[in-house]
């Protein structure tokens, strides 16, 4: 794990402020789900995504390098690639 060198204090009710310059290197934008991890003392917090990147898909999602992706733009990509697919 990497440090960045920024402490914030949690308010009252718990919050906490990213700094805008992880917001914007992460693409978080005002209202953005996150999802919250928990790794042995670690708190982790992980943009929440659950469309095929490509898309925009919400069904029949498959994780892929830590990205969903959906079965329809798998066949696309094989397609545009050159692969025939034998279903």
């Amino acid at each position: 794990m990497k440090s960045i060198g920024v402490v914030r204090r949690l308010d009252e009710l718990g919050r906490v402020t990213l700094p805008i310059e992880l917001r914007r290197s992460f693409q978080l934008e005002e209202r953005d789900p996150v999802e919250i991890f928990v790794d042995g003392d670690c708190i982790i917090l992980k943009k929440y995504n659950c469309r095929d990147i490509f898309t925009g898909e919400t069904d029949d999602l498959l994780e892929y390098e830590g990205k969903l992706v959906s079965r329809d733009s798998i066949r696309a990509l094989a397609n545009l690639a050159g692969y025939k697919i034998i279903e």
